[in-house]
Order: C-alpha cells, then sequence, then structure tokens
C-alpha cells in the first residue's frame, strides 16, 4: 500500500493531525508517520498572477488596455512562499504516494488553498476531503472515519474559483480605470466598495439631518405613571410645540382621570440563538468592545489552539440531530464556574430540542459555534479568549433554557382637558419566569441584577409592576413633567451595526424571519467581512473613531464618482447569492463569469467616460509622476503654458504639458486629440502657431482655441475646467 499525503492549511493544525496520525518523524515541512505523511500550507501559497505577469504591456497602467478580460487567469506561486509549495509539490508527485487528502479549512476560502496548490504542481491523483467542525483529537479521528471523495467538493471549488476571479476581474480593471481617470490611486473592489457605500450613506445621513425640537407628557398618578400619545402622531408621544405640551401639562394637573382599558398578555420571550460568526462579532463589538477582526482573531485562537470551540467561520446558528448526544457531552464538559448553570438546560438529564436550535435543513457548511466536549481551564486563556468563550458557553446554555414568561400590562388612562380629552399610556411588565435571562452574559449581568426593568424607547415609560388597575378606576394627576428634547440623527456605524447591515445587503432587519428569507445575500462571507472593514480603513476610506467606523472624505468622494451598480449592498448580494447557487449546482459557473466580464467592460467604460470634477487629494504618486514626466519633456520654444501663464510648454512623444505640473498645473494636450474629428496629429509647430495666433487655418480645416465650449481629450483625465480646449472644423 502506498502512503497518503495530507495537506493542512497551518503548520499549527498540521501538527494536530499528525499527532491523532502517529506522524511523529520530523521532515522539511512535513511530518512523517507509517503510512501517512502530513504537510502544509502558511496560507495561501498559490495565487492569481498579475496583469504585467499575463503581459508586458499591462506594466503601465493605460486606457488603451483596458478592460483586462484573459479567458483564464493562470496561477502562480507566492514568491514568500516558494519554498514550501515545493515540498507540498513534490510530496503530492512523489511515486510512493497514491493517495491525497485535503485537510485546509473546512470552507470555501480553504477549498480554494488546497485546490490551487492541486492545479498549480499539475498533480492529477485521486484526492479525499477532511471535514471537522473542531480541533478536538476525537473531532479529528471522526472526521478521518467520515473521510469524503474530493468530487463531493467540486461545487464549492467552483464557487471559491468564480469568487477569486470575479474579485480580480473586477478589482483590477475598475482600480486601474479610475485611477488613471481621476490622477491618483484608487481601490475599487466587488466588495469593498459596496460596503463603503453604506458608511457613506449613514456619514450623509447625520450631516444633512435637521433636528426638530419636541416634547413628552408624563403624568403621575400616584401609584403610577403615564405618557400623553395621540395615534394621529408620528410618533405618537411626540408633541411638536413645546408650548402645546406645557398646556396640556397645566390642563390635566390636579384633573381626575380614569381608567379607560386595562388589558394584561401572556408573553414570552424567546431563547436568543446559538452565535454564528457574524452575531458572535456583532455581540462581541456591543458587550466587549471587540473588532469585528479581533473577534475572528480570537475565536480563531480558541479553536485552533485551544480545541475550546468548533468552527468558528460558520454562518449558520442551527445544529444538526446528530450533535444532540455531543452537546449534552459538552455541557457536562464545562468548566466549573459553570455547573450550576447545567440542569436548567438539561431537565430530567435530556436536551430540550427545538426547531430553534436542531434544524438540519438550516445547517450549512458547518453548524453554529459551541464549545467543544474537551475539558478546558479559562483560567489559561488569554483575557480575550476568556471572555469571548464565556460569551458562546453562555450562548450555548440560553439555547436550551426555558423561555422568558412575563405579564405585560397596557394601561389607557383618560383626563380631561379643556377642550378635549387627554390620553396616557403606561406598560407594565411582570416577570414570571426569569428562564434564559439567568444565564445572561457576564458583560450584562451588572445591569440585569442593578435593575428588573426593560428601558423601552423613548417614546414610552419604563415596563415596570403596576399596581391593579380596571376600567373605571380613578386616579388624580398629581403633577405632569414636560420633557423638552430634539429629534436626534442616526448614530454613526460601528462593526456591529455595520456587520449586520453587510449581513443583510444594507438593509436594517431586525425581523428574524425576513433576515432568514434573506440569507446568502449578504456582502461577502462571514470570514471575510472583518478583513473587508479593515481594508476599508487601510486604504484610507473609513477610520475608526472609539468604537465608531466613519467614511473619510476620501471615501465619499470615492462613492461620488462610482456607479450605482457597483456601489449597490443588494447588487452585491445578489452575486454572493449566486456565489451559493453555484455551490449547490443551481447556478452555471461560466454563465455567472460571463456577467462579471460584461461589468468590469462597464466600469472601464464608466470610468472612461466620467465627466465628475472629484479631485482627489494628491496622493504623492500624481506629484511623483510628473517630476518624472517634466525631467523627460523637451520645451517646446517660445511657447508659454496657456493655463497658469508661468510655465512653459513641454513635449513628449504623446502630450503637450506644463513645465510646472509638479506643482500642481495640470495643462495637458494629447497630440491625437483633433484626430478623432478628421484632425491632423498636433506637432511642435502646429502648437506655437495656435498658442500665438489662437486660430490656425489649413488645406483641409480650420484649428481654433474654442472659449465657449469645454473638451474632454482622448486617453487622458483632463477636462476643460483644466483649460479651454481645441477644435477643428473640417472645410
Amino acid at each position: 500500500m502506498g502512503r497518503t499525503v495530507v495537506v493542512a492549511e497551518k503548520p499549527s493544525v498540521g501538527r494536530d493531525i499528525a499527532r491523532v496520525l502517529g506522524c511523529t518523524q520530523r521532515g522539511a515541512g512535513c511530518l512523517i508517520g507509517q503510512d501517512y505523511t502530513v504537510t502544509w500550507a502558511v496560507g495561501h501559497l498559490v495565487t492569481l498572477q498579475e496583469p504585467d505577469e499575463l503581459d508586458e504591456k499591462y506594466k503601465r497602467w493605460q486606457f488603451d488596455t483596458l478592460p483586462i478580460l484573459p479567458e483564464d487567469i493562470p496561477l502562480k506561486v507566492i514568491p514568500s512562499s516558494r519554498d514550501q509549495f515545493k515540498v507540498v509539490r513534490d510530496l503530492i508527485n512523489a511515486a510512493d504516494t497514491d493517495r491525497l487528502i485535503c485537510a485546509t479549512d473546512a470552507g470555501r476560502e480553504g477549498e480554494l488553498i488546497f485546490r490551487y496548490i492541486y492545479d498549480k504542481a499539475s498533480c492529477r491523483k485521486p484526492f479525499d476531503r477532511l471535514w471537522i467542525s473542531s480541533m478536538t483529537d476525537e473531532a479529528i479521528s471522526e472526521g478521518f472515519r467520515q473521510i469524503q471523495p474530493g468530487s463531493r467538493y467540486d461545487g464549492l471549488y467552483r464557487s471559491a474559483q468564480c469568487r477569486s476571479q470575479a474579485d480580480w476581474l473586477v478589482g483590477m480593471n475598475a482600480s486601474r480605470a479610475f485611477t488613471l481617470r481621476f490622477d491618483t490611486l484608487l481601490s475599487v473592489g466587488r466588495v469593498q466598495t459596496p460596503t463603503l457605500a453604506i458608511l457613506v450613506k449613514r456619514r450623509k445621513e447625520i450631516e444633512e439631518f435637521k433636528p426638530e425640537e419636541y416634547a413628552t407628557v408624563t403624568a403621575d398618578f400616584g401609584d403610577y405613571r403615564g405618557v400623553w400619545f395621540d395615534a394621529k402622531l408620528e410618533p405618537d408621544t411626540h408633541i411638536p410645540k413645546i408650548a402645546d405640551a406645557k398646556a396640556i401639562a397645566a390642563e390635566v394637573k390636579g384633573r381626575t382621570g380614569t381608567v379607560r382599558t386595562a388589558e394584561t398578555v401572556r408573553k414570552k420571550d424567546p431563547t436568543p440563538q446559538l452565535y454564528d460568526l457574524t452575531s458572535l462579532q456583532r455581540d462581541a463589538n456591543r458587550l466587549l468592545g471587540f473588532t469585528a477582526d479581533k473577534t475572528l482573531k480570537t475565536a480563531q485562537s480558541l479553536y485552533e489552539t485551544r480545541k475550546a470551540i468548533t468552527y468558528p467561520r460558520t454562518d449558520s446558528r442551527y445544529l444538526p440531530p446528530d450533535m444532540i448526544p455531543r452537546v449534552v457531552q459538552t455541557m457536562h464538559m464545562l468548566p466549573d464556574s459553570y455547573k450550576s448553570l447545567v440542569p436548567p438546560a438539561l431537565p430530567g438529564g435530556k436536551l430540550p430540542v427545538s426547531k430553534r436550535t436542531v434544524d438540519e435543513t438550516k445547517v450549512t457548511d458547518h453548524h453554529a459555534i459551541i464549545p467543544t466536549a474537551h475539558r478546558v481551564n479559562p483560567e489559561s486563556f488569554s483575557p480575550d479568549e476568556r471572555q469571548l468563550y464565556d460569551m458562546i458557553a453562555r450562548r450555548m446554555l440560553t439555547a436550551f433554557y426555558p423561555w422568558c414568561e412575563y405579564d405585560a400590562t397596557k394601561v389607557i388612562t383618560e383626563v380631561p382637558g379643556d377642550n378635549r380629552v387627554h390620553l396616557f399610556r403606561t406598560n407594565g411588565r411582570v416577570v414570571l419566569v426569569n428562564g434564559w435571562k439567568d444565564v445572561a452574559p457576564l458583560a450584562e449581568m451588572p445591569k440585569a441584577k442593578a435593575s428588573g426593568k426593560r428601558k423601552k424607547s423613548d417614546s414610552e415609560d419604563e415596563e415596570i409592576a403596576l399596581p391593579p388597575l380596571a376600567p373605571g378606576d380613578t386616579r388624580q394627576v398629581i403633577k405632569a413633567d414636560v420633557k423638552e428634547d430634539k429629534t436626534k440623527p442616526p448614530a454613526q456605524h460601528n462593526d456591529a451595526s455595520l456587520l449586520a447591515a453587510m449581513e443583510h445587503a444594507g438593509r436594517e432587519i431586525e425581523d428574524e424571519e425576513l433576515a432568514r428569507q434573506m440569507k446568502g445575500m449578504g456582502i461577502g462571507t462571514p470570514a471575510t467581512r472583518a478583513s473587508i472593514i479593515e481594508r476599508l480603513i487601510q486604504v484610507g476610506y473609513a477610520v475608526r473613531k472609539g468604537k465608531t467606523l466613519i467614511a473619510t472624505d476620501k471615501g465619499v468622494q470615492l462613492i461620488s464618482i462610482m456607479p450605482q451598480e457597483i456601489a449597490s449592498p443588494e447588487m452585491t448580494g445578489r452575486w454572493e447569492l449566486a456565489l451559493d447557487q453555484i455551490t449547490d449546482g443551481k447556478q452555471d459557473a461560466e454563465k455567472f463569469m460571463d456577467s462579471i466580464r460584461k461589468f468590469s467592460t462597464f466600469l472601464v467604460n464608466y470610468a472612461r467616460n466620467n465627466r465628475s470634477q472629484v479631485v482627489f487629494p494628491d496622493d504623492g504618486r500624481r506629484k511623483q509622476r510628473r517630476q518624472v514626466l517634466v525631467a523627460r519633456g523637451v520645451p517646446v520654444e517660445g511657447c508659454k503654458c496657456p493655463v497658469c501663464k508661468e510655465g512653459s510648454v513641454l513635449e513628449n512623444d504623446r502630450t503637450f504639458f506644463c513645465s510646472r505640473s509638479a506643482e500642481g498645473c495640470r495643462f495637458t494636450l494629447w497630440k491625437d486629440c483633433l484626430t478623432r474629428g478628421g484632425g491632423p496629429e498636433l506637432s511642435a509647430k502646429l502648437m506655437q502657431l495656435v498658442l500665438a495666433n489662437q486660430v490656425v487655418r489649413g488645406s483641409t480645416g480650420v484649428i481654433t482655441i474654442d472659449d465657449r465650449q469645454i473638451a474632454f481629450f482622448p486617453h487622458g483625465s483632463q477636462t476643460a475646467s483644466i483649460w479651454r480646449g481645441l477644435t477643428y472644423q473640417k472645410k
């Protein structure tokens, strides 16, 4: 029997797998056992070639070579990973290797890492797929017992390949086109640009917001309080004129109110669902102040290094039925600090199961994030790991606790005024069964213990226990308070709210059923959203101020010049859904790529013909290039710059330009600017005549410096805001 080579994604994961397989002998970039050799990537070893590696002509950025639409984008070995690639290539192609196992991360990106290595190594040997959701020895052993043919994941690879090539085509073409058009380095992406659009939209909403004054009136009935409301208003407790509010307070003070209705309804708060990565990142941001990136890295450490939680890069909040015994085992294996919380989650020693937690039809590549059935000591964790583990452990317990039950009472009290009856609303809440709220995250516990009240919006009073009230009961209004306020703009986005917007393609959705219907319509994937946010900060399109994320001026400028087609979060969400459908075999990969190629062409043409007057701050690239341009330019004798009137006109093989262009003068005149209209190509001699005489008459036509219209020159990013151009009229 030949040797089996196992390819893991990272050295640390490779060592864990090697330990389980008994591979103890050290080799160069691998661990060797009797039947198995375990090797690893170091993240990506292989990636797509750059445009200039496809063809020398792409080294120079110019519109003439756009769009770049290769039918196939060749792969290349990442230079810094060349040595490890050679190790993996030689092992999988070795004569005594007859079987391969892909053990990269069990997800779309992990599949891509292995398949790119496999393709670049020109390997044709059969391979199987290891698919595990935790890094414990037991889970690894179980994964090898249930190994699957690699072909089962061909759809996942096609989806990953489409994602990779689509991002290349859109990013390379759009970034080059808009950089050329606006003369500054601009990064445009299929996913990052619509994410930026969400931040820009919120910034504009805040900047354009005009606060409006309003007031609320609260009546004190002695043993309860009520807030004035009118169903004709929106919100119904906001009184637009302060004077009207004061008049209402004066009218009702000292008068007798009568309870019109008093209704009590038994209600239940369902248990929160288990965590997927996005909901974990949102809660960690809200409760712990973690960025999305910090949460992902901490969760990855808990998964890989500590073996404390299951695979974190999941988009499912459900468990399959075969996980029920494992969850029971996990609860019994939780650290001692959780022991007192376990019994209500296992009434009678059994796990209470519902479709809210256990539903195989809603489990995607991986189930929800839960602790592993592996005894851990949180005291040995870093503070960040300890806090995040606590959230995950408590959420698992919470999901199987009883629902919170309470009596909700709504009381309407009417008080006669001078010309009308005024209505006051009171909401009461009496908790009967605290249920899952007994397992609140530690970060919320102090607040929960300090008060049993649940704060509502400013349009309603706090929900508190009320005295027994029935229709017809009367109370005197002891006092009436007027609270003056102003409407507030929407809050700046933070990691939690931006993740929510990305998850639902820019729509702010609180309704869980609607959110379920939009599953797969998000921007990016749970595994990539954190890196998208960090990328926006890195390229200067967004900044982090405290806990908030704010679009910069450059970010706002970028979105202002983008077509709606790429700035639309919803369109990007539809692309992401298409990628999911490619995985499931419901969408044709080539059809998807054809649409991406057409879209890339559209973006290039949009940038080429963009007439926006936006001027981006000089990032240094512009000045440096112009210094080189000036150094290589040849003076046109006797010609002063027609724009700044200070510099001299220089020429190169394609243009005339100003000797002060490095200082900011943007005079540029392309030599072929008249040829499309049937005119001649400009020469130094012709340039001298035009600038000296304003009009040059030739045998075929007339060239005129046009003071009436704005000329847009071919090839360049210069517009008539820079110079009144030339016109050519045939005889």
